[in-house]
């Protein structure tokens, strides 16, 4: 169960964090336990979170994540915008995968408005998108690594995310707060430089991986902190409501790229990552596969990357060429009006999924027929995974409870919102 910062968790005994959370065994020595506050500054808690621990010794009897420190409003504040000045909101959730954010809710704009996106433009997604999932499991993997007293494998991958966020600013200005995909394609189409800079990545990238798991995957420490904790089981898993590749690692083949293409991923041959073991170290093999699928998709989407438009042509909702505002006045205008007025949306509602690096990420979205949307809501797939904590935390001691919290790989930025 989360709590939320507004709540009276600061103040709880040990009985009411029991009646919040349950125990699930059997309680021995009540009389010394310890009830112990884990942040919301301690570094190993990738963000603004607080943990509620009741501990027997050095053993996790109870936990209550206490969320909500974070808490900026981005759904509430996207109904005041147009539907397309609201998608800078999206990269500020989950901050190291805006590109996910972004697609997720153009996507959901576009199902509204029935507009589809160019060949071109769909291969572009799926090229930045893929990349995101790479430079999001670096972070991942060198703080994970860094939780567990592995600085080099932190350094190594911040070196290779640099690169990566290199190309987004080559392709939108932006390294981080990007907001590249608009309703109907995206921003502007590929520098020339683009392609050849990415496949130097795909000739380089798999050494690299290669020296990550030399460093990590036999290490006999990293095995020690890493196999046979945090277990869940797959009926668990579901029943929780994991997604990605926590789900996964549990053995349940569920990837909405597979289940539910969009973008066109159904175009593409890849693998779906899977193991039956549901612990710390069967997430990082996921993940480290995933490294090797992603850039599968992005081979592929390189050599098939059509030629043509990046936008759709219906200039009810996607602006005029840049180079027609230098000698056409209605273009001028209808740039203008777009820009400040926006596009009308009908009265409806339409949900989303996309598959981001930690999960499903979904966009509720409702149309009331104006230029705003009426409603906006995320399922967050950091909120979900964050509330298994206490299941896989139970009976283990704190130190792994640090190697938990890195492998279910959570951004506070998305579960408060």
């Amino acid at each position: 169960m989360l709590a939320t910062g507004s709540d009276t968790i600061q103040e709880l005994t040990i009985e009411e964090l029991r009646a919040k959370v349950g125990t699930g065994m059997e309680i021995a020595n009540e009389e010394e336990h310890l009830l112990l506050s884990m942040g919301p500054q301690h570094p190993s808690t990738h963000g603004v979170l607080r943990l509620l621990v009741e501990l027997d010794g050095e053993t996790v009897i109870n936990l209550a994540p206490d969320i909500g420190f974070l808490h900026t409003g981005i759904e509430k504040n996207m109904e005041s915008k147009t539907f397309t000045k609201a998608l800078v909101m999206t990269d500020r959730m989950d901050y190291l995968s805006p590109m996910s954010n972004n697609l997720g809710y153009i996507l959901a704009v576009e199902k509204l408005i029935d507009l589809e996106a160019p060949p071109r433009a769909q291969a572009i997604r799926v090229i930045l998108t893929e990349l995101q999932r790479i430079a999001s499991h670096l972070v991942w993997l060198g703080t994970h690594a860094l939780d567990l007293a592995a600085m080099s494998v932190f350094l190594y991958c911040f070196r290779e995310r640099e690169y990566i966020l290199d190309l987004f600013e080559m392709v939108s200005g932006q390294r981080m707060m990007v907001s590249y995909f608009r309703p109907g394609g995206v921003w502007r189409d590929l520098p020339e430089e683009f392609v050849p800079a990415v496949r130097h990545f795909l000739d380089f990238f798999p050494a690299r991986l290669a020296d990550y798991e030399a460093l990590l995957t036999k290490n006999p420490i990293f095995l020690k902190r890493t196999k046979g904790i945090g277990v869940i089981s797959a009926e668990d898993a579901v029943a929780w409501g994991l997604t990605g590749p926590g789900l996964r690692a549990s053995g349940v083949n569920w990837d909405i790229r597979k289940m539910q293409p969009y973008c066109g991923y159904e175009q593409y041959e890849f693998d779906v990552p899977l193991r039956s073991e549901g612990d710390v170290y069967a997430r990082y093999l996921v993940r480290i596969e995933e490294f090797r699928q992603s850039l599968r998709i992005l081979q592929q989407a390189l050599d098939k990357l059509p030629d043509g438009p990046v936008n759709a042509a219906d200039r009810k909702f996607v602006p005029p060429p840049r180079s027609e505002l230098g000698h056409s006045m209605e273009a001028v205008i209808h740039h203008f009006k777009l820009w400040t007025e926006g596009f009308k949306a009908p009265k409806g509602f339409v949900y989303q999924s996309v598959e981001s690096p930690r999960g499903e990420f979904a966009c509720y979205l409702r149309g009331d027929g104006g230029p705003n949307p009426a409603r906006v809501h995320f399922r967050a797939p950091s909120y979900v995974n964050l509330a298994s904590l206490p299941k896989m935390a139970k009976n283990l001691f704190m130190a792994d409870l640090v190697a938990i919290i890195g492998s279910i790989d959570i951004v506070l930025g998305e579960i408060d919102r």
